[in-house]
């Protein structure tokens, strides 16, 4: 009986515990309510320098949009390369370059990651992201290149 009754507890404490943790760690990953898309918007092509100017302001009288890429950036499964937009300082556009796609794992992984990130970095302006779950590496990755479009960018 006394044995009964420590097996009962034991499993009580370890479900408390268990339960809230799990329930915090997952944390979901949707777009916000008024994203409209994937986020992920092609941009013109850069330079091999790494960025290039567009658009005329002259005849328009708009500020024109620059294109910078990011340093290609190795990770454990594959390289990735992000070129952002740029109208001033603010990021307009965003998209993966490469991504890793050595194997069909990374393709569906990347499939959802890198429109999540790509919105995330039109959100915060910023390479201070949060990381995909379940995608660490091509999150890394992503704030890796991205910080090196926005030092070119900004240097």
């Amino acid at each position: 009986m006394k044995s009964h009754a420590l097996r009962r507890t034991v499993l009580t404490c370890a479900a408390t515990v268990t339960v809230p943790v799990l329930a915090l760690a997952l944390k979901p990953h949707t777009a916000p309510s008024g994203a409209v898309g994937s986020g992920a918007v092609p941009a013109p092509s850069a330079s091999p320098s790494g960025s290039s100017s567009a658009g005329g302001g002259s005849s328009s009288g708009t500020s024109t949009s620059r294109t910078v890429t990011g340093d290609v950036v190795q990770t454990r499964y594959g390289p990735m390369q992000v070129e952002i937009t740029l109208e001033g300082s603010k990021i307009t556009a965003a998209r993966a370059v490469q991504s890793p796609s050595g194997d069909p794992r990374s393709q569906q992984i990347n499939a959802s990651a890198v429109p999540t990130l790509v919105q995330e970095t039109l959100d915060a302006q910023s390479a201070r992201l949060d990381s995909v779950s379940g995608a660490t590496f091509t999150s890394e990755g992503y704030m890796s290149s991205l910080q090196s479009a926005l030092d070119q960018a900004h240097g």
